[in-house]
């Protein structure tokens, strides 16, 4: 036997998917290829895609979600191409799973099985594998009729089984305890995550958010040298990085990239997730990255937008960074969409381009909600001079003996936490700066 037979029998056989879209009156197709990112998805799981079939239907057949000619053509594609996986663009109902696995004697997956899969492959740390595992019982559980596939080695036998209990039973409730685990466990990461967040609530904080694959990470390099992996597939980040980034004559500023989101994103990793998403649920400012290269760049911050709206950060202060200028066949496709969006950056993170000005606006946003200051604090007092001299904007100084008299502009929550430190205001329209009482913590910022 040859060295490179041996190789091939050895190798990993790639699965043969079909992919399949639906197109209903609340879900139109989007692009001129309706399937283009569910291509994406499928290959980045490990798939070759061998064929696809679209739809375009007013309401869903309730037992194989498409039509009974679109089932037989399917089948006859099954058949063709040795497929060995049916993709979804939709969500099934586990009986239509089960109707369409036992008609064409294939594996059957939706979208939302197909983004679990490929995050369960990217999670890395512990809390990113606790996060995907507690996303896919939560998913999995109502379809364990059609799985089968126990969770358990034990097969059930003497004090293993209650009265007429099935094994079907038994998996529900052993995935029940896990998924009460997993939670007890994500509940304890997510306060640690609050309490770091919390820790840094003086410092002004920039969160990167965005579809996956607009660029973030790309981004975050640049700004900060962080070296943080960039790979052009999606989700190659899922946990968040945090960098100091030195921005100018603000000084330093906290900058955190975060998970990629995408189209339909399953609820249940949304919610599992909200630990990982905690530095943008807290941030001073949002740096949204798109891809203005994108021909659905519009698509793109419509899904974001609604993923930040369920992550309650919908709010936030947020600036629209256009990426990738540099791959742009026409300069008008930029334009028109500056003009959609006023308030918003060109920038390519991969060439440098438009940095500077990105700098220039990230700055003006920070400094909203900043008000002028004029303050004497004790020599002696280091805490206070510390975080004037860490977290506040740099200003004129004045040394009078025992006293520095300082002024500029800062935030109303540093005035306050300055107050509670002991400076002292020293001009009338200064007198009003609310105080913290000196038995409670300081106000947190965000």
């Amino acid at each position: 036997m040859s060295f490179d037979k041996t190789r091939d029998e050895l190798s990993v056989r790639l699965e043969r998917a079909i992919l399949v879209a639906v197109a209903l009156p609340d879900r139109p197709f989007i692009g001129k290829d309706p399937l283009e990112e569910l291509r994406g998805l499928a290959e980045t799981a490990g798939a070759v895609v061998v064929d696809q079939i679209t739809q375009k239907r007013s309401f869903v057949q309730l037992g194989t979600y498409i039509g009974t000619g679109k089932m037989k053509e399917l089948l006859e594609k099954c058949e063709a191409n040795k497929a060995d996986v049916i993709i979804f663009d939709n969500d099934l109902t586990p009986s239509q799973i089960r109707a369409l696995e036992q008609a064409t004697k294939c594996k059957v997956l939706d979208r939302s099985e197909l983004i679990l899969d490929i995050f369960a492959t990217r999670a890395k740390t512990v809390e990113a594998r606790l996060q995907v595992e507690l996303a896919q019982l939560e998913y999995a559980l109502p379809r364990l009729s059609r799985m089968w596939s126990h969770l358990s080695r034990l097969e059930g036998g003497i004090g293993m089984r209650g009265p007429g209990e099935t094994q079907l039973e038994e998996d529900r409730r052993m995935v029940g305890h896990r998924i009460r685990d997993l939670k007890t466990r994500l509940a304890q990461v997510q306060a640690r995550k609050e309490r770091e967040v919390l820790s840094r609530s003086g410092e002004m904080t920039v969160s990167l958010v965005g579809y996956t694959n607009a660029g973030k990470s790309t981004l975050m390099n640049k700004l900060t040298g962080a070296g943080v992996l960039v790979e052009d597939r999606l989700f190659s980040t899922l946990d968040t990085r945090t960098r100091q980034w030195k921005l100018g004559e603000r000084g330093k500023v906290l900058l955190s990239d975060t998970v990629g989101f995408i189209r339909d994103l399953p609820h249940h990793l949304v919610a599992s997730f909200k630990a990982t998403l905690e530095e943008a649920r807290r941030a001073t400012l949002l740096l949204h990255v798109v891809d203005a290269s994108d021909p659905l760049a519009e698509d793109r911050i419509e899904s974001v937008r609604k993923v930040l709206d369920e992550l309650g950060c919908g709010s936030r202060p947020t600036l629209l960074v256009f990426n990738k200028i540099d791959e742009l066949p026409d300069i008008s496709y930029l334009q028109a969409l500056q003009n959609r969006h006023p308030n918003s950056v060109a920038i390519s993170a991969w060439k440098g381009m438009g940095i500077p000005d990105l700098e220039i606006a990230v700055s003006a946003e920070l400094a909203r909600g900043h008000v002028p200051f004029d303050l004497e604090i004790d020599a002696a007092n280091g805490k206070a001079i510390a975080y004037l001299e860490a977290h506040v904007e740099p200003g004129e100084r004045e040394y009078e003996g025992e006293i520095v008299r300082v002024k500029g502009t800062m935030s109303t929550e540093d005035l306050a936490r300055m107050t509670h430190m002991g400076a002292r205001a020293r001009k009338s329209e200064f007198s009003q700066i609310p105080a913290v009482a000196e038995d409670s913590e300081p106000p947190i910022s965000g």
